[in-house]
């Protein structure tokens, strides 16, 4: 696993950064909250949003409000969806009260507080990216963007994982470049072409970190950097099959209920925890207690 963990160093660092920089953010004055879309709201509605927001409890277990667990960990598949489905009770003219009632009786309200890890889902593989032994008792399928920056935090955490666990655990990779990020398209494009060489983990690391500048011209400098064939490179990732792959992988996670990055299964199961070492430690464990990989990676 040395490809993925040569770097853990240099992510580490670089989330002590972002983590300070997101925990510096006013929450209770955040106009903007990660990975919540208030698009489509009049002002008056997206004042009534934010105020849901900002004052009531998000249903992860944190003791913290849905804005503040959104800006402080923003990894949090709970107070993504409470929020989503607030904003949306909102833009359909219900009351604050309503659209809270609508929040907390959702698939990601109180009831489900203690569901870190969800009902096992099919989720196919076939052809793409794997790190790890095949016999691999457990396997994390990831879906994850290039641009994302909650994606490069989880990166040296999950590399430390596959280093406590060599031989237990395989990675799978899915691209799934979010359209808020202008360049995670471009960029899955080259993780697959480099794949396509034989290099895509030596890609993975590189397009993380680089993942401020992912242009046309830092790619093929990386794809150069990693002697690469560069006109190989170019045609493929304009190539009808790259472009399908990408379409295909974010289907399935559309299918598999992925409703942001990044987002990973750990044997089929959808993980609605902290994408940390610590807390993925104890998942794992339990996973192997009950005999490892359920069969529900499809190829």
């Amino acid at each position: 696993m040395a490809f993925l963990s040569r770097r853990v160093g240099i992510f580490a660092s670089f989330f002590l950064l972002i983590s300070g920089m997101l925990l510096a953010q006013d929450w209770k004055t955040a106009t903007t909250l990660p990975g919540v879309d208030l698009s489509g709201l009049t002002v008056k509605q997206k004042a009534v949003a934010l105020k849901v927001l900002r004052e009531s409890a998000c249903s992860c277990g944190c003791s913290r409000t849905m804005a503040q667990c959104r800006v402080e960990d923003p990894s949090c598949s709970f107070s993504v969806g409470l929020a989503a489905t607030v904003v949306q009770a909102i833009k359909d003219g219900k009351t604050p009260e309503k659209a809270l009632e609508e929040a907390n009786s959702s698939r990601w309200g109180a009831s489900h507080q203690n569901q870190v890890l969800e009902a096992a889902v099919k989720v196919p593989v076939a052809g793409s990216p794997v790190t790890g032994p095949a016999d691999a008792a457990v396997t994390i399928i990831e879906f994850s963007d290039f641009q994302c920056p909650y994606c490069t935090l989880a990166v040296p955490e999950i590399a430390a994982l596959l280093k406590v666990y060599p031989k237990q655990i395989k990675l799978i990779f899915k691209q799934f470049p979010l359209e808020i990020h202008s360049d995670a398209y471009r960029a899955a494009t080259a993780a697959i072409a480099a794949q396509k060489q034989g290099k895509f983990w030596e890609m993975h690391d590189a397009l993380f970190a680089h993942h401020e500048n992912l242009s046309l011209d830092s790619i093929l400098k990386i794809a150069q950097d990693l002697k690469l064939d560069l006109p190989r490179m170019q045609k493929d990732m304009e190539s009808k099959e790259i472009h399908e792959t990408i379409d295909k992988d974010l289907q399935d996670g559309n299918n598999a209920g992925v409703e942001g990055t990044p987002t990973i299964f750990i044997n089929g199961q959808r993980y609605n925890g902290r994408i940390e070492l610590a807390s993925l430690r104890n998942i794992i464990s339990a996973e192997l207690k009950k005999g490892g990989n359920q069969e529900t990676a499809s190829r």
